[in-house]
C-alpha cells in the first residue's frame, strides 16, 4: 500500500527527534552548560524540521528507487540520515542569508536573528552566526557517527563539502550583484542569473540528494551497460542542475504571480531588487521605454513602492508587451521537454541488475521532476 504524503513526512519527522536527542546527548557529554544546551536545543527545533523537508525526504525517496524495494528499518534510517544532513545544511544557510539580507521572516515567523527571547536566555541578535555554524557542525558529527566504517564516508563528507562551497559561491555572485543597499538591474541578465541559481540553489537542492542516495547505494563512479561508458554522478549532475535552475525560474515567477493564498508568503522580489528570472527576462527582451520604466520602478522602496511595484507587474501582465506569463509557460514546456529528453537517455540497467541498486535508474529523475511540475508553492 503507498504511503501518504504526511504519513511519510511524519515518518521522516520521527527520524529526527532521534538525532535530536543524539545531537543534545553529545552537547551533554562535552560537559557543555545547561544553558548552551538548551539553546542549542532550540536552534535545532526552530530552524531544522519547519520547511517542506523535500530535500530530505529526497534522498530517502532515491535509496527506494534504486534499490527497486522497500527499504529495512536500518537502511531508512541512513537515508533519513543523510536527508536530515540536508536540512541541517538548509537550515546554516537559511540563518546565515537571513542575516545577510536582513530580512524579517521565514515559513512564517520571525527569522532566527530576530528571536528576542530564547527560553529566557535573552535575545538571539548576531548570537545567529555561530548557531548557523554549529547547524553545519552537526553535519559532520552525524556523518561520522554514522557512517565512519563504511567505504562510501569519504565520499559523504566530500560531497557535503564541495555543494556547501559552491552554495557560498553562488551566494557571493548573488550578494555582490544585488546589494541591498545600492541596487544597479543594468548589472542583471539572464546568464548571470544562471549562474546564481545553479550554484546558490541547484546544487544543494537538487543533485546533493540523488548524489548521496547514490553513494549509498553504492553506484559507482563509473560503469558499463552493454559496451557504453557511464559516469553516473556526471549524468546525475546533467539532469539536476538544469532541473534545480528551472525550480528556481518557478519560485521567481510564482514570487510575482502566484497569489498569497497559493504560495503562503507575499512576494517580495520587486520591492526588494532581487536577479529574478522576471526582471532579467524584462531587461533582455524589453523595449528601452520598458527598461526605462524598470530602472525607475524596480526595487525602489519606500511610501509609493506598493505602487512603483504595480507598475512593474502591470507591465509584466500586458499581453501586447512583455507577457511576462506567456513567456513563462513556453521557459515551462520547453524546460521540463528538455529534462524529460535527458532523463530518456539514462540507459537503464539489465533487469537482473535492478535489484542491486548500483545503477541509475530513470525513475530516479523522474520523481524528482513530478514533484516540482506545476506546483504552485
Amino acid at each position: 500500500m503507498a504511503i501518504s504524503k504526511a504519513d511519510k513526512r511524519d515518518k521522516f519527522l520521527a527520524v529526527f527527534e532521534r538525532i535530536r536527542e543524539e545531537l543534545i546527548n553529545h552537547m551533554k557529554s562535552e560537559n557543555m552548560p545547561e544553558d548552551a544546551v538548551t539553546w542549542f536545543n532550540e536552534n535545532l527545533l526552530y530552524n531544522v524540521p519547519g520547511g517542506k523537508l523535500n530535500r530530505g525526504i529526497s534522498v530517502v525517496d532515491t535509496v527506494a528507487i534504486l534499490l527497486n524495494r522497500p527499504l529495512t528499518d536500518d537502511e531508512y534510517f541512513k537515508a533519513a540520515l543523510l536527508g536530515w544532513c540536508i536540512e541541517l545544511l538548509q537550515a546554516f544557510f537559511l540563518v546565515s542569508d537571513d542575516m545577510m539580507d536582513a530580512s524579517i521572516s521565514r515559513r512564517g515567523q520571525p527569522c532566527w536573528y530576530r528571536v528576542h527571547d530564547v527560553k529566557g536566555l535573552g535575545k538571539v541578535h548576531n548570537i545567529a552566526i555561530n548557531d548557523s555554524f554549529m547547524l553545519e557542525g552537526a553535519i559532520y558529527h552525524l556523518l561520522k557517527t554514522h557512517f565512519r566504517r563504511e567505504s562510501y564516508y569519504v565520499d559523504l563528507l566530500e560531497l557535503f563539502q564541495e555543494v556547501t562551497y559552491k552554495t557560498e559561491m553562488g551566494q557571493l555572485v548573488d550578494l555582490i550583484t544585488a546589494p541591498e543597499e545600492n541596487i544597479d538591474i543594468r548589472k542583471y541578465n539572464l546568464d548571470k542569473h544562471t549562474f546564481i541559481v545553479r550554484y546558490k540553489t541547484a546544487f544543494y537542492s537538487f543533485y546533493l540528494s540523488v548524489a548521496l542516495a547514490m553513494r549509498m547505494c553504492g553506484v559507482p563512479d563509473v560503469y558499463e551497460i552493454n559496451g557504453k561508458t557511464i559516469e553516473a554522478y556526471k549524468e546525475a549532475d546533467r539532469i539536476l542542475i538544469p532541473m534545480g535552475e528551472f525550480f528556481q525560474v518557478q519560485d521567481d515567477y510564482l514570487d510575482y504571480h502566484g497569489t498569497e493564498a497559493e504560495i503562503g508568503k507575499i512576494g517580495t522580489d520587486i520591492v526588494d531588487g532581487k536577479c529574478s528570472w522576471c526582471v532579467c527576462t524584462a531587461l533582455t527582451y524589453g523595449t528601452e521605454a520598458q527598461k526605462q520604466l524598470l530602472y525607475e520602478n524596480y526595487g525602489k522602496k519606500g511610501t509609493d513602492q506598493a505602487v512603483r511595484e504595480q507598475a512593474v507587474k502591470d507591465m509584466y501582465n500586458d499581453e501586447q508587451g512583455l507577457n511576462i506569463p506567456r513567456r513563462y509557460e513556453e521557459y515551462q514546456k520547453k524546460a521540463v521537454a528538455d529534462i524529460n529528453a535527458m532523463i530518456d537517455q539514462v540507459p537503464e540497467p539489465e533487469a537482473h541488475e535492478v535489484g542491486k541498486g548500483n545503477r541509475l535508474r530513470r525513475d530516479a529523475f523522474r520523481a524528482f521532476l513530478s514533484k516540482i511540475t506545476d506546483r504552485k508553492a
